[in-house]
Parts: C-alpha cells; sequence; structure tokens
C-alpha cells in the first residue's frame, strides 16, 4: 500500500512538472508526500491484532464489619496532679514511683516549726480574750445591779435623776465592753483556726486510692506556693480499669455511637488485640494544622496490669456488621468500560487526512458509585443497583438486578 502511494505521488510530481508548476511547490509535495508514507507505515507496524478484554469477578454472598480507625493514648480513668498550698521546706517525703497509696495516706511534709509557733501565738492571745470576756461580763452584771438600785431609790425619791443617768451610762458602757470583749475572742479564734488549717495543709495527703506515677520532691527542697504552683506528686486511679483517649476525624462522627465494640493494639504487644468500649464522645472540636478531630472515651479492662499510662494504641470502632449478605468488590463499582463510537471508524476522517490527523482517545463513561458492569456474550452491560455499607474491599449490595454467580467486571486488560 505504501509503494502505490509513493508511485501515485511521483506521478503526479512528474505531471505537475510538465505543467511546469514551481520547484519550491514540488518540493513541499514531496515531503509531505514522504511524511505520510512514514506515517502510513509506521501505524501499520504499531496496530495490535488483539482486541480489549475484562477481568471479571463472580457475585458471592459474604460477611464482613465496618470499622472506623482512631489513634490515641492508654490514660488512667482519674489521674491527680498533687502540689503543696504551702511555701517552705520539704521535711520528709515518704513515697516513691509505682508506690500504692490510700485515701489520707502521707505523701510528704513540710517544716512546720513556724506554724506550730503561730498556733501558739493564737491559742495563747485567743486564752486572753477569753480572759477580757469574763471581765467584761462581771463588770456588766455589776453595772446592771447598780442600775436597778438607782432606779428604785429614784422611784422613792431618796436620789436625783442625775444618779439614776449615770448608773445607766454605766451600764451601756459595760454592755459595749463586753461586745467588743466577744469580738476579739472570735477574732482571736479566727485566727488560730486559719493557722490550724495551714498546719494541716502541711501534710501532703493522697485524696484517692491508687498508685504514685511520678514524684517531682526531695527532703530538704523548698517549695514556693504561687499561682501556678509545683507538682510534687502524679497519682493514678487504681490501673486495673483504665481508659483509651482517642481522635475521631470530623468525617466518621456520625458514624460512631456509644455502646459501640471496640479492639486496639499497642506497639508493646504487636500480635495482641485488647477489648474496649466506645464510652464518650465529647462536644468540644481540637483543631491541629487545620484538621478537626473530637476526642473519645473508651473504656478498657487492665486487669492483667499489661498496659501502662501514656502508651500509644491504634483501635478500631466497630460501627456496622453485615451478615450473609449479597457482595460485589469495590474495584467493580468504581470501574467504567470506554464508551464506544458510534460505528466502525466513528467520527474519524478518511484517507490520507485520517492518516496525518491522530484519533482522539475514547472517552470513559461516567460512574456514579451505583452501577456496575457484567459481562454477557464478551460484552459489558450496564446493571443499576443500590449500594450498601463498605469495609473498604467488598460492597453490600441491597438492591438491584444481581445474582449470586455474576460475573462483575473489575478491570480491564488488553490480549
Amino acid at each position: 500500500m505504501a509503494d502505490d502511494l509513493t508511485e501515485r505521488v511521483s506521478r503526479t510530481l512528474r505531471e505537475g512538472s510538465g505543467r511546469r508548476v514551481p520547484s519550491v511547490v514540488a518540493a513541499i509535495a514531496l515531503v509531505g508526500a514522504l511524511l505520510a508514507v512514514a506515517t502510513l507505515a509506521f501505524l501499520g507496524t504499531g496496530q495490535s491484532s488483539g482486541g480489549e478484554g475484562y477481568v471479571t469477578e463472580a457475585v458471592t454472598r459474604g460477611s464482613f464489619t465496618v470499622t472506623v480507625t482512631a489513634t490515641g493514648t492508654v490514660e488512667p480513668t482519674n489521674r491527680v496532679e498533687i502540689s503543696s498550698e504551702l511555701s517552705g521546706a520539704i521535711a520528709t517525703v515518704n513515697v516513691d514511683f509505682n508506690d500504692s497509696v490510700d485515701v489520707g495516706t502521707v505523701l510528704a511534709t513540710l517544716d512546720t516549726r513556724r506554724l506550730e509557733a503561730q498556733i501558739a501565738i493564737a491559742r495563747a492571745s485567743l486564752e486572753t480574750t477569753e480572759a477580757r470576756v469574763a471581765v467584761a461580763e462581771a463588770s456588766l452584771d455589776l453595772a446592771r445591779s447598780d442600775f436597778e438600785i438607782a432606779r428604785t431609790l429614784e422611784g422613792r425619791g431618796v436620789t436625783s435623776h442625775q444618779a439614776l443617768a449615770a448608773r445607766d451610762a454605766a451600764l451601756s458602757r459595760a454592755e459595749a465592753e463586753l461586745r467588743a470583749a466577744e469580738a476579739d475572742r472570735a477574732l482571736a479564734a479566727a485566727t488560730l483556726e486559719l493557722h490550724q488549717a495551714d498546719l494541716d495543709n502541711a501534710c501532703i495527703c493522697s485524696p484517692m486510692r491508687g498508685v504514685v506515677l511520678t514524684r517531682a520532691v526531695d527532703p530538704g527542697q523548698v517549695v514556693a506556693a504561687s499561682l501556678a504552683a509545683p507538682v510534687l506528686f502524679t497519682l493514678a486511679e487504681d490501673l486495673r480499669e483504665m481508659q483509651l483517649q482517642v481522635a475521631i476525624d470530623e468525617a466518621d462522627i456520625g458514624r460512631v455511637a456509644v455502646g459501640d465494640r471496640a479492639s486496639f493494639t499497642v506497639d508493646a504487644y504487636e500480635n495482641r488485640r485488647f477489648a474496649a468500649v466506645f464510652s464518650e464522645l465529647r462536644f468540644a472540636a481540637e483543631i491541629v494544622n487545620g484538621v478537626v478531630t473530637y476526642k473519645a472515651i473508651l473504656d478498657v479492662d487492665n486487669t492483667d496490669m499489661l498496659l501502662r499510662p501514656g502508651m500509644t494504641a491504634t483501635a478500631e470502632i466497630v460501627v456496622a456488621e453485615v451478615t450473609d449478605a449479597l457482595v460485589v468488590p469495590n474495584a467493580a463499582v468504581r470501574f467504567s468500560p470506554p464508551a464506544r463510537a458510534a460505528g466502525p471508524d466513528g467520527d474519524r476522517p478518511s484517507g490520507l487526512l485520517g492518516i496525518l490527523v491522530p484519533s482522539v482517545p475514547e472517552p470513559r463513561a461516567q460512574t456514579t458509585g451505583r452501577t456496575v458492569w457484567i459481562l454477557m456474550e464478551d460484552q459489558p452491560v450496564k446493571v443499576e443497583i443500590l449500594p450498601g455499607e463498605t469495609d473498604g474491599m467488598l460492597t453490600q449490595v441491597l438492591e438491584g438486578s444481581l445474582g449470586e454467580g455474576d460475573l462483575v467486571i473489575t478491570g480491564a486488560s488488553d490480549g
């Protein structure tokens, strides 16, 4: 075919030269002809003898579990940081790392000599004011008696009205002195109670039953209490019951719910999965580098004491379970065959122009995720389905004209 085309081009050039075609035009025609011959030869040798084939898989019935993956850390159910309300030197430290403690266990004590002296002063002041109260009460009784006598004598006309007024003023003064003495006694009592509270706080004690996670103090160390009090001890509640705190992506929030079962792994035990139960999903969002997540709490049974606070965990939360359902591979849902042209050559130009102008690649049919293609008599046939749950590998088919054993197309292959 290429030889015939070359002969026709040569004859055309000879005839054109007889009609005195300009040499430049003849040269251009010759170059175009040679390019056409080369293109035809290239296309003729590059064509494949085979057609397009398809990779298929059979529709089956199966079961799978849909999970949401999240990462987080293992933490105690309750963690408490112990500080000191008072400033002073640490006198004793009675516990160390990993020690078990009960409610009221003395963790450490401060040097209390100054506090004890202040309490002694406050107690002496209280005793002094109590004595003043006793004196004021006696003076009031005397002033009240003198006033009654003066009122009786004044009624009999024995004494003057001025004498009665003087006794009345003395009585009022005695009452006021008693109230002042009682106020001083109340102030002294409050001061003593304040110093006693400081002395009680000098004992740094455990507020709960648990274990000592950290100790950041030694005997002789000076503690300076301020608005940001230093953490002396960190206690954790019973480590046999712990929590897994994970970050749930905002795209998965609508799928998880309190009560969902979960399992997780930690790096320390790669071949073991630990069970957990979804117990809490917090409303507050946590935004890190523009990524929005929500904190979820999973309850963990740590009876065997293998898990430790701070371990990094990867959890899988079960959000759906599909049992004995019609399923297709996810590749079948994503597959779409090329859209065929109307005829054998479609709209491709014919003749020499068809050789020189490359063909446009065939567009592929669009898919919406609700269509699969089955192979019937070596031809793809579209079938509409209603997909259900998916685990990333299989998709549940809720509705559609598919049956078990049908061959769905998952890909194309040349052959």
